[in-house]
């Protein structure tokens, strides 16, 4: 079998004959099928069509074909199914983007064909640069991608392979110490140590030949295998061990509304009147599935409505009242609101002049935030605005830099917001809680935060309707149970659609209105206090990770290119 002189610009299969068109193309079909594959396991390892909370056991061999594949081809190959890869996985991992707008399944395809074109290449560098032991920096590299992809503007956190785990509980309490990245570290392990194994490995000798690779390869690298079955058993006890009856903890009742619809939709109406009346029976639904949750015994202490699930902007139609219309409904809301002896927390639109940020008096200086508003009594107690809005479809910072992006994205009606700038912590009855909005809760930082300043409970409010896919709902509340664990907090979910849920400290999901329909659900939960080892030090994992893979591959580089001038040097 003929391998390349120079894995740098080799762009050869390593193991394909040369001059030999058949089986060059039967190299590359197996490529292909190994991609393929690949993305099969990657996708079923989460909640998907198939299988309502995925199959978190693939996770643990996921990526076997992406190591091996790695191992077989040159350099700039690796660059091209590495982007075939991103494409293919994210494309069945996600597919529900697309039912939002085909630019959202477009651009997220198209942004993880880069991501994992460049992860790809660097995985050959580390193949190249550490010949003997390998899989161990490419281990390394791979979770330095998963933690740096969910940093900055682009920051993404569907399909980090710890969420995959999100129904194991005892494993999952590592999180409490290592974020996700504690059990994304023991899941992403096996397959790269059975990618390494598997190098020499031929379809033709079957799984006897399977076997035998797994066999001889334990008997040279057997330290590092024996180290992660230790490091997973120390977990599984750890996660056994820690887990605690919260019977004993003081207590909050919080009624959680789902009232089934997607409140955005009305806007298409064809008429403004005939908008807001698809609002106002959307607050009827919300009302009534209120009411019953109030006259239910016991009393819950709160109420909570989703994500912007009152759509005319509050604030704005009570301070302006510019359209008598929307004011009208407003005022029905606020009226509703008074006569209540119970607060309610309440996702809206907080529009608000501002000369500064907006000075197009065509738009009325108009700012509009995508908020939480804690009503007492009618009254707005507390108001909290999304720190972290979803880069292109909320947010888009660089209209000047890349203009024609931004108009596209506004011919295609995004609705852009401004970002909030304080980590609020509400005031609850007889509880400290915090607010993170829709896909706030996929990121460990900002709940860590509301941790660090006060909340004693996280409260997400969600608006996943627009999906139509239960896939995406148990995607968005497999990494939503994380924060609970993270920092050992009660966390409750209030969607417009699903999953409406509680979530106890431990990562269990204690209480779950049924998805699609127009339910209500009063949780009771334990209130904890105390900081975790996470919530102290956030994602020092991840950093570590980060900071490792860039040393290394720097290191690789430079042993590399100095052994190759020593040889240049002894054989002139």
């Amino acid at each position: 079998m003929g391998t390349e002189k120079n894995p740098i610009r080799g762009l050869k299969d390593s193991h394909a004959p040369g001059g030999n068109g058949r089986a060059a193309l039967w190299q590359f079909c197996l490529h292909l099928g190994m991609v393929v594959l690949a993305s099969f396991l990657f996708a079923a390892s989460f909640p998907n069509l198939l299988i309502e909370n995925g199959v978190p056991l693939l996770a643990w061999i996921a990526y076997v074909p992406i190591f091996v594949l790695i191992r077989r081809v040159g350099l700039r190959a690796a660059l091209c199914w590495g982007a075939l890869y991103g494409y293919a996985a994210y494309g069945l991992f996600n597919y529900w983007l697309s039912v939002f707008h085909p630019l959202a399944g477009l651009i997220v395809g198209g942004i993880y064909l880069i991501y994992l074109a460049v992860l790809f290449f660097f995985l050959k560098l580390a193949d190249i640069f550490f010949p003997r032991r390998s899989y161990l920096v490419q281990w390394i590299i791979w979770l330095a991608y998963e933690y740096l992809r969910t940093r900055g503007f682009l920051g993404y956190s569907y399909g980090i392979t710890g969420y995959s785990q999100w129904r194991v509980i005892p494993l999952i309490q590592i999180a409490s110490v290592f974020g996700v990245w504690g059990v994304s570290a023991l899941a992403v392990f096996p397959s790269t140590w059975l990618g390494a194994a598997l190098r020499d490995w031929r379809l033709t000798e079957g799984p006897a030949g399977i076997g035998r690779a797994v066999k001889g390869f334990f008997r040279t690298e057997k330290i590092a295998a024996l180290a992660w079955a230790a490091a997973l058993a120390a977990a599984l006890l750890f996660g056994f061990i820690s887990q605690t009856d919260f019977s004993a903890f003081p207590g909050a009742r919080i009624a959680l509304v789902q009232h089934n619809t997607d409140p955005w939709k009305p806007s298409k109406a064809p008429t403004a009147r005939q908008a807001i009346e698809e609002y106002r029976n959307d607050f009827r639904i919300l009302k009534r599935l209120s009411d019953e949750a109030l006259a239910a015994e016991p009393k819950p202490d709160m109420v909570v409505w989703s994500e912007t699930a009152f759509v005319p902007r509050i604030y704005w139609h009570e301070t302006y009242r510019d359209d008598p219309d929307s004011w009208t409904l407003v005022k029905e809301l606020l009226d509703y609101l008074a006569s209540q002896d119970v607060p309610f927390v309440i996702g809206n639109d907080d529009a608000r002049r501002d000369p500064a940020l907006n000075p197009n008096p065509y738009d009325d200086y108009r700012v509009d935030y995508n908020a939480v508003m804690l009503f007492e009594k009618g009254k707005i107690a507390q108001t909290y605005r999304k720190l972290h809005l979803v880069p292109f479809t909320e947010h888009f910072p660089y209209e000047k830099q890349l203009p024609f992006i931004y108009r596209a994205l506004e011919r295609a009606d995004t609705h852009f917001w401004e970002k909030g700038r304080e980590v609020t912590v509400f005031s609850g009855p007889g509880f400290t809680f915090s607010t993170p909005v829709c896909f706030e809760d996929t990121f460990g930082y900002l709940s860590r935060n509301f941790i660090r300043n006060g909340a004693e409970v996280i409260v997400n409010l969600s608006n996943d309707a627009w999906s139509k896919s239960l896939p995406a709902q148990n995607q968005h509340l497999s990494m939503a149970v994380f924060r609970a664990v993270e920092n050992r907090r009660s966390m409750v979910r209030s969607t417009a659609s699903g999953q409406t849920c509680a979530v106890d400290p431990s990562g269990r999901v204690i209480a779950l209105a049924p998805p699609f329909s127009e339910a209500w659900i009063t949780v009771a939960i334990p209130i904890v206090k105390g900081d975790t080892v996470y919530t102290r030090y956030g994602d020092f994992l991840g950093t570590g990770f980060s900071a490792l893979a860039i040393f290394l591959l720097l290191f690789g580089a430079g042993v590399y290119i100095i052994t190759k001038k020593g040889k240049r040097h002894a054989h002139p």
